[in-house]
């Protein structure tokens, strides 16, 4: 991938480590999460408080060099948009197959070793992940990155509290996802979150 400057740091990074924003026909800030919008592009940071940084000192202006408009609430609309779209993988991932819930379907996912990914949810209980943790084989990554209700709604189900993603192109894309989630809420740096040993 590309490097791009971030217009609030001024440091180099990867692409996968920034956001992109266009400016809209009326000249208000587009989150550009796919990086395939015409237009010029800015690029800040993948971190809320550095993006909350760019809103309070007008950086989005000098970046396009126009005058330019932006919502108060960028930070909390990104991280809004980031989830949907780890989601909405998750969604794709169920409907090809590639994604289970409930806890005796992740246990036999899990078992035959065909999990790239366990999903817990938020309030999970300690007993129930403890449980299926046990049976992570080495590169299985663990997320408890959403809430019950978040992965109702990707699952269409309700009371998802654990569920897995199989090996595949959906998985490293999900993963990809959620590391950007990871980044952007300050959760961990560029490199994401550890693997099982």
């Amino acid at each position: 991938m590309a490097e791009r400057m971030c217009i609030v740091t001024r440091e180099v990074r990867d692409e996968a480590q920034l956001l992109r924003f266009v400016r809209g026909p009326n000249g208000e800030v587009v989150p550009d999460l796919a990086r395939k919008l015409p237009g010029r592009g800015v690029w800040v940071s993948l971190n809320s408080k550095i993006l909350a940084e760019a809103v309070r000192k007008k950086a989005f202006a000098r970046g396009f060099h126009a005058e330019t408009s932006v919502s108060p609430d960028l930070p909390d609309i990104v991280a809004r948009l980031l989830r949907q779209q780890a989601l909405s993988l998750i969604s794709l991932a169920k409907k090809a197959g590639e994604a289970t819930a409930g806890f005796m379907k992740v246990e036999e996912m899990l078992g035959r070793g065909r999990a790239a990914i366990l999903l817990h949810a938020a309030e999970a209980s300690a007993d129930g992940c403890r449980k299926l943790d046990k049976l992570l084989q080495p590169g299985v990554k663990r997320l408890t990155l959403f809430h019950s209700h978040d992965l109702d709604l990707a699952f269409g189900r309700s009371n998802v509290i654990h569920a897995a993603v199989a090996k595949g192109g959906l998985a490293e894309k999900l993963l990809v996802a959620a590391r950007r989630i990871e980044m952007f809420e300050g959760q961990t740096g560029p490199e994401g979150p550890e693997e099982t040993e």
